[in-house]
């Protein structure tokens, strides 16, 4: 099974510039997990969506890069994933374009 959990939209602290520091800013996550569905057991995705934002705002990563590890070492050891590919976008950071790393 797949699941994708596209456009998780919310408000954190996340960067290295000052500013990025002091304010929070919009960020954009999309998701897709796969795993083995067997025996009725499936990973509910609005509890994934919960952990990704709840992990997101307390952490206050400086580096996408770390947040993207942290966030696929903690979705593999909570859920049964088999594959998993996130990205998280800054929206707003520049002026004329969106920015995302992609793991």
């Amino acid at each position: 099974m797949k699941i994708k959990i596209k456009d998780l939209t919310f408000n954190c602290i996340i960067g290295i510039l000052p500013f990025e520091r002091e304010m929070a800013q919009q960020v954009v996550i999309n998701c897709k997990i796969k795993y083995k569905y067997k025996n009725s057991e499936f990973i509910d995705y609005s509890l994934v969506a919960k952990d990704i934002e709840t992990i997101m705002i307390e952490k206050k990563f400086e580096l996408i890069e770390d947040a993207l590890l942290y966030l696929k070492r903690h979705l593999r050891d909570k859920y049964n994933v088999t594959k998993l590919k996130l990205t998280i976008c800054k929206p707003q950071i520049l002026p004329n374009c969106k920015v995302s790393v992609t793991k």
